[in-house]
């Protein structure tokens, strides 16, 4: 038995609950994919093969939507009790939780298998995944280029066979950026809509949500009706969508397009033509579609609150590990990248944060007013296809700079902040609005090039709006749009 018989995770639950194969012989016909595929792409960095396999012949599978769907979970803030959960850092090498996080209780509540965790960046701080401790992800497609990130383990999971569905999380496109590079599907929910907690409640506040990559959108569909919540106990509190939204089918809609990069950089033709050909499949399809002349919001001052956030959260999060461990951080406990954005938090002085956090409930307004001209804001998920590895290395003289952040005043730190991402964010510009207004914004894969690599394109929708994107999305599946 091959695991690819399955078109999706849908058609393998419906297997299982009608006795045609066993979760067993699932996990089983999964572990053998994996060991076969994963010595070319390093997708995964854990496994508890023995331990699924008792689960697959003890749980009561009865009535689950994912019936005994084996999966990796990401290993970056999706905590199994006992467990590894490394962030792909060396600092947490031998870290086991012991507590099962609200995100993975739901996935095992859903009949779900879980077989391992997936390779990511340390941290999650990156638009690619090579993190030190566990070596780079490398794309199915093409071995020599990088599968993305950060759920880029997750995403070469999917593409290269092993898994019909994988865990991921968003922070500013680590959803969708390897979404677009392995030809996937991938859906960043609404701030609110996926389970929380209870280690923490805001990530990145409220930015890094949970959700998964998958190949089929009633994958992604019947996901993300089954996993959303209504926690009374979150920040971000969200209704709940019903099963006739969801399902109901598509009215014309007015849509807005964008090729322009929002920070000014360069888009390759590769991106401009899968925007068009996406463009003209909506237009036959029936809606009407716009292309801008201005973009919606700042995308600079937007990317500078973005950066700015991330090195409090991260200053804040080394504080807890510095308390667990009982002594303070070095460069040596860390990838420099990772020093620099901890250094560069322990400056910013509170008001400037607040002022970074009021502007982005602006954003929101701005967007909030955007959609009741436009129902969906089209773009290129990325810039290009999928980096070459070792592509986004830094300068040694960027290096020497780093190595001593803490040297300089808060602002030039974060100039070089910024600076050390400049290459990487060229290539992914498109995502990370999205995050910091918490809306729903889906990675869709319409293009291929010339060489066979894949490039997708990102919808972004209003608050709350996840059925329009998963409407179009399949209305756009039905027409064979997908590449």
């Amino acid at each position: 038995m091959l695991i690819n018989e399955w078109s999706d995770a849908t058609a393998m639950a419906e297997a299982v609950r009608n006795k045609t194969v066993s979760p067993r012989e699932l996990v089983e016909a999964t572990i053998r994919e994996a060991e076969m595929t994963n010595p070319k792409i390093n997708a995964i960095v854990s496994q508890r093969y023995e331990k699924a396999l008792v689960e697959a012949d003890t749980k009561n599978f009865l009535d689950k939507p994912f019936a005994g769907v084996p999966i990796f979970l990401k290993d970056l803030g999706q905590d199994q009790a006992g467990e590894p959960s490394t962030a792909g850092s060396r600092l947490f090498t031998d870290f086991r939780p012991k507590e099962t996080d609200n995100y993975v209780k739901k996935l095992e509540d859903l009949g779900f298998l879980i077989l391992g965790r997936t390779n990511t960046p340390e941290f999650g701080f990156k638009n690619i995944s090579d993190a030190k401790i566990h070596g780079s992800v490398n794309l199915p497609d093409d071995v020599t280029r990088n599968a993305g990130g950060s759920s880029g383990g997750a995403a070469a999971l999917v593409s290269s066979g092993i898994s019909p569905l994988a865990p991921a999380s968003d922070g500013g496109g680590s959803i969708r950026i390897p979404a677009s590079f392995n030809g996937l599907i991938g859906l960043k929910p609404t701030r609110g809509r996926i389970p929380v907690g209870p280690g923490s409640f805001r990530g990145w506040q409220g930015a890094s949500v949970q959700f998964a990559l998958t190949k089929t959108v009633r994958d992604t569909k019947r996901l993300l009706y089954h996993m959303q919540t209504c926690q009374m106990e979150s920040p971000f509190i969200l209704p709940k969508l019903s099963k006739q939204a969801l399902d109901q089918p598509i009215k014309p809609l007015k849509i807005a397009f964008s090729t322009v990069s929002p920070i000014g950089g360069k888009v390759s033709e590769s991106a401009i033509k899968a925007t068009k050909k996406a463009v003209r499949a909506l237009e036959n399809l029936g809606h009407q579609v716009h292309e801008l002349t201005e973009q919606p919001l700042n995308g600079i001052e937007a990317m500078q609150s973005y950066y700015l956030m991330n090195s409090v959260e991260t200053a804040a999060m080394f504080d807890g590990i510095e308390a667990g461990l009982g002594r303070q951080m070095t460069l040596d406990d860390m990838e420099l990248m990772t020093w620099a954005i901890f250094q560069s938090g322990q400056k910013i002085p509170a008001k400037v944060y607040s002022q970074v956090l009021a502007q982005w409930d602006q954003y929101s307004h701005q967007m909030a007013e955007f959609h009741e001209t436009y129902d969906i804001l089209l773009a290129p998920t990325v810039a290009d296809v999928a980096p070459k590895q070792g592509q986004f290395a830094l300068s040694e003289s960027l290096k020497t700079k780093l190595k001593h952040i803490a040297d300089y005043k808060w602002e030039k730190q974060q100039e070089l902040i910024w600076d050390m991402f400049a290459d990487s964010l060229d290539w992914t510009p498109f995502t990370q609005q999205a995050n910091l207004t918490g809306q729903p914004s889906i990675s869709l894969p319409v293009y291929r090039d010339e060489q066979g690599l894949a490039l997708g394109v990102q919808l972004t929708a209003a608050k709350g709006r996840e059925d329009l994107l998963l409407q179009i999305a399949q209305e756009m599946e039905e027409a064979s749009i997908f590449s």
